[in-house]
């Protein structure tokens, strides 16, 4: 059982981090979530769900503001960090090192200690000081996988499409999933 710490921030997309962690936990891994103030309220106003909704579903589910909780050490044995959807501005406290929260502080760890860190960043378009940002926390060690939907498996609806980026997710976790059908060829 695979044990991942979920962080859903202000950006927009907050419908990704849910389905994450529905798919996380349908996977029977230890899913551990954190969810910023800002993402909260994008949760609400983009989903319909509180924090406490989400907090139901998973093994355990910290405040932003929590900087001792388990996630921010990493004796603690967490294997793996989304941070899904990922602001621009968590994004830059990630880039330069800034653990003000609990969330920067867990992708801190996960950096450090050479676990796998994948920011899903929403925002668009993008200015050079977030183009500098993604190059950054890439050269650090983080996965850096847009919400970014391909279109080869015809989605037909917007669960479609988030299932695609949630899928890229899962695969890049090692997580095994079926919200999308692998590409097999033109053959």
């Amino acid at each position: 059982m695979q044990r991942i710490v979920i962080a859903i921030t202000g950006a927009s997309g907050a419908i990704y981090g849910v389905k994450l962690v529905e798919s996380l936990v349908a996977a029977g891994c230890e899913t551990h979530l954190i969810v910023s103030g800002a993402g909260a309220e994008v949760l609400s106003h983009e989903v319909g769900l509180t924090v406490e909704d989400l907090a139901s579903r998973v093994r355990a589910c910290y405040g932003p503001e929590e900087i001792g909780a388990t996630p921010a050490s990493g004796t603690a044995g967490l294997e793996a960090m989304v941070i899904c959807p990922c602001s621009a501005s968590t994004l830059a406290a990630v880039a330069t090192g800034m653990t003000t929260n609990l969330i920067h502080r867990a992708a801190d760890v996960m950096l450090k200690e050479g676990r796998p860190l994948i920011l899903v960043p929403r925002e668009t378009p993008l200015h050079a000081g977030h183009l500098e940002n993604l190059l950054k926390v890439a050269r650090l060690g983080a996965v850096v996988l847009p919400a970014s939907p391909g279109f080869y498996h015809r989605p037909r609806s917007v669960d479609d499409l988030v299932n695609h980026v949630v899928g890229k997710v899962c695969d890049r976790l090692g997580v095994a999933h079926k919200l999308y059908e692998p590409w097999s060829g033109t053959d």
